[in-house]
């Protein structure tokens, strides 16, 4: 009966809120506020799933169902209504080179942690389809994993399917840790530059507030809108799908439509669209820290220090790729680390990390980024195991 009782998805809901209250509070008035919010509410769920207050993402919860399909998206809608085109237009090119180079990073990632792991010997005859399937996870998304899994028939080897989820689970919110920390890091192993300085400018200058006066209108036009633009977004790929026979991402429709919007004077006076955008991305940042689940990596046996030496030579080598290429040229680390993250988490998860370094100008390089690797990862991913059987 207890166990019925924190899965509940109204106590779920309360404790993922509880959670968002207190990493705000500890960023804004704690000793660990130089730490973040970002970072903070990830560590902080990942605690308290972990030790059972709330399922983990690998037991599963309707809570968390919908706010991947459904809160992430949203939050993605509103935050791009306040974003100027203008950033994004000299935010773009170093984030796509950033990004491209970060999938060959993956995919050297993938060839050379297969050997580290043991390859065949360890992984069995579907090796090579695992290592396809993290190319396609680390360049797009689950998308791109299940594509891969779903054509060798990885689901029939059970533990070795469940054992790569949870490993690309846990390593998901370990990087999505790793790149809020990394750029202010990085930053301090190089002299501040005219670049830099630019680049705080950028940041001062499309930053949002976390504080507006909102009224009952605007929370309804703005619910409203969202509510439609998604409607309309996922009609949009069945569709294309139906009609055309192959499908334009629901993601890429939603986030025309909310750009379309933004360039409207009176969308642009709706005030209140950056600070439920962002209560709705720290949410979903909360989920991802319920990712990391210790136990079901434990469970996996003599198969769980193999994957993890597998994956986390993947993103080391990604990581070294992209960072170093950005400290080598004296690129924008901001930008680095959410073209990563747009590899290693997707769009959305990009999103939030380009909203918690309050870099408002990276959001919409980060969605068309991550689109971008969604439509690579699946043939990055077969040409992959084709290289590895």
């Amino acid at each position: 009966m207890f166990d019925s009782i924190l899965s509940d998805p109204l106590w779920i809901l309360t404790v993922l809120c509880a959670m968002v209250v207190t990493s705000e509070a500890l960023a804004r008035w704690g000793p660990m506020r130089h730490l973040g919010s970002a970072l903070l509410v990830i560590v902080l769920t990942s605690v308290v799933a972990n030790l059972g207050v709330i399922p983990t993402v690998t037991e599963g919860s309707p809570v968390y169902d919908i706010v991947f399909s459904t809160v992430a998206p949203l939050a993605i809608f509103w935050l791009l209504l306040g974003v100027d085109l203008r950033s994004v237009l000299r935010a773009g090119p170093v984030m796509l080179g950033l990004f491209l180079l970060g999938s060959v990073g993956t995919f050297v990632g993938v060839l050379a942690g297969m050997a580290a792991a043991g390859g065949g010997e360890v992984f069995g005859p579907l090796h090579h389809a695992l290592g396809g399937m993290f190319v396609g996870t680390y360049t797009g998304g689950s998308i791109n994993f299940n594509a891969v899994a779903l054509e060798y028939g990885v689901m029939k080897d059970g533990v070795l399917y469940a054992g790569a989820a949870v490993v690309d689970s846990l390593m998901t919110t370990i990087w999505m840790i790793a790149t809020v920390a990394l750029p202010r890091i990085l930053r301090r192993l190089r002299p501040a530059s005219d670049e830099d300085a630019g680049v705080l400018h950028d940041a001062e200058a499309d930053g949002v507030s976390d504080y507006e006066t909102v009224g009952v209108i605007e929370l309804g036009l703005l619910a409203g809108m969202g509510a439609g633009a998604l409607w309309l977004s996922n009609l949009g790929a069945t569709w294309t799908r139906e009609a055309l026979g192959w499908s334009v991402p629901s993601i890429l429709i939603l986030t025309t439509l909310a750009l379309a919007l933004a360039q409207i004077p009176a969308v642009q006076r709706i005030r209140g669209g950056q600070v439920i955008g962002w209560f709705a991305v720290v949410i979903f940042l909360a989920v991802i820290g319920a990712l990391c689940d210790i136990a079901a990596l434990v469970r996996l046996g003599d198969l769980a220090p193999a994957l993890m030496v597998f994956v986390v030579t993947i993103v080391a080598i990604h990581g070294l790729l992209v960072f170093g290429a950005a400290l080598l040229f004296r690129l924008d680390l901001d930008a680095a680390a959410v073209a990563s993250q747009a590899n290693i988490g997707g769009g959305t998860s990009a999103l939030a990390l380009a909203r918690s370094l309050e870099r408002s100008d990276l959001a919409l390089p980060a969605i068309l980024v991550g689109a971008l690797g969604n439509a690579l990862g699946t043939y990055l991913g077969f040409l992959a195991a084709a290289m590895l059987a």
